[in-house]
């Protein structure tokens, strides 16, 4: 952690929770604008792990009959039958584990600095993400195999609302954030200028710029989560000890069929002490950078969220990627060996 302050980060924060014992630390700041100190239990952006949470709203649709892993979606989602052409049916386990073949948005968006401007002032809506997606070509040879869809965890959200007639941000409240009474966790809430907000940046030729809650980024399935550390383990000590789905829905998230390290819904990390693989998410947008993970027992878990120095993003500056991408290694590393010097001794 003070490595990533060394090397400018705005702040890092983390928990470690194991049975008997719990530990955090915050280095850094709220803001570049004010010198007040982050803290463990401040809120960040904790992008795509909400793709964890929406999971789980999808398998508890499952478990209450309204449809089946294994069922096409094609009649159900309304975009499917619009705007996007599948090429073949696509089922909801094919959506969860990015195997349906469908491109992602961003594609289209998310071309070259140009755009930046735009991506950061745009509230997208769900079927907005579906018409841009659809300009992409849905090849049917893709489908079945691995490929990593932001626009997939969209169509969820809006096969959520169909199946449960209610906004999927409601849907989502209800299965994970009431339950569980995460109180710094929210889907569709302005947070951005809340006093426990570690703030995020980016740089465009040269200016900084604030983006710490995008107003697109508001109510997505994808990646639109503002969370803490301890809410985040929290959320995975509770699924992974069946507070939130059966036994029987946590082994099919657990199954990684097509790629080794993806789940439905769940990043499958290296085995620990006991052998056993663990579990739990990761999220990474600009500027927030975050990995969890958790023993399936629900006894272990630890997750790190940095919020990067002020970085020209990879559409400007090729050479963010590699930065952003080797840190996110960093943390993954970091929160490994710690759990696994907690392991009990054999």
């Amino acid at each position: 952690m003070r490595s990533f302050l060394d090397q400018g980060a705005v702040a890092v924060v983390t928990e470690v929770r194991w049975p008997g014992g719990t530990w955090s630390r915050a280095y850094g700041v709220r803001s570049l604008e004010s010198p007040e100190p982050a803290t463990p239990a401040d809120r960040v952006s904790v992008a795509s792990i909400t793709k964890s949470m929406t999971a789980v709203s999808v398998m508890k649709m499952v478990e209450d009959g309204l449809i089946r892993l294994d069922d096409p979606v094609n009649g159900f989602i309304d975009s499917f039958t619009t705007v996007l052409k599948p090429p073949a049916p696509i089922t909801v386990r094919q959506l969860l584990g990015h195997t349906s073949g469908m491109g992602t948005f961003q594609e289209v968006t998310e071309r070259n600095a140009e755009d930046i401007p735009r991506i950061v002032s745009e509230d997208l809506s769900t079927q907005r993400v579906l018409e841009l997606t659809a300009q992409l070509p849905w090849e049917a040879m893709d489908v079945g195999h691995f490929k990593y869809s932001d626009s997939g965890y969209f169509a969820l959200g809006q096969l959520i609302e169909t199946l449960r007639g209610r906004p999927y941000t409601e849907v989502l409240r209800e299965d994970v954030i009431d339950r569980l009474g995460v109180k710094s966790t929210s889907i569709d809430q302005p947070v951005a200028d809340t006093p426990d907000m570690i703030h995020g940046y980016i740089t465009l030729k040269g200016e900084r710029l604030d983006i710490t809650q995008l107003p697109g980024d508001i109510g997505s399935p994808a990646f639109g989560a503002i969370s803490s550390v301890p809410d985040v383990n929290s959320f995975y000590a509770a699924l992974f000890r069946g507070e939130l789905l059966s036994d029987a829905s946590l082994q099919e998230m657990f199954r990684t069929d097509h790629l080794p390290m993806f789940g439905l819904g769940l990043i499958k990390w290296a085995p620990g002490c006991d052998g056993e693989f663990r579990y739990g998410g990761r999220g990474g947008i600009w500027a927030y950078r975050t990995a969890a993970m958790a023993s399936t027992d629900g006894q272990y878990q630890a997750t790190m969220t940095l919020v990067p120095p002020p970085l020209p993003t990879p559409l400007e500056d090729r050479a963010t990627e590699d930065k952003l991408t080797l840190w996110d290694g960093h943390i993954a590393s970091a929160l490994q060996e710690t759990l696994d010097r907690l392991c009990p001794k054999q």
